[in-house]
């Protein structure tokens, strides 16, 4: 798609159920993101689409894109900011 958000790294999650998702873009956002890059979370947890919002709000980093396709599969970009 041509408005999804450029990332500078990807996490592929898809097949693990909450807390997974959350709990492998933790991992991911501070060990292989620099502050101010965007790592995309790709999952196919529904419960993902709420847990993932949540968290940024929560730990302080911008969720700057989501979108989730027809087939079930929710991506989200997110800024680190800390």
């Amino acid at each position: 798609m041509s408005n999804e958000p450029k990332a500078d790294a990807v996490l592929e999650t898809s097949g693990l159920l909450c807390p997974g998702p959350v709990v492998e873009t933790s991992k991911a956002i501070s060990g292989r993101v620099q502050i101010g890059q965007v790592l995309q979370v790709v999952s196919t947890d529904p419960g993902a689409n709420l847990d993932i919002p949540a968290w940024c709000r929560n730990v302080g980093h911008e969720l700057v894109f989501a979108s989730e396709d027809p087939e079930g599969t929710f991506r989200f970009w997110i800024r680190r900011k800390q």
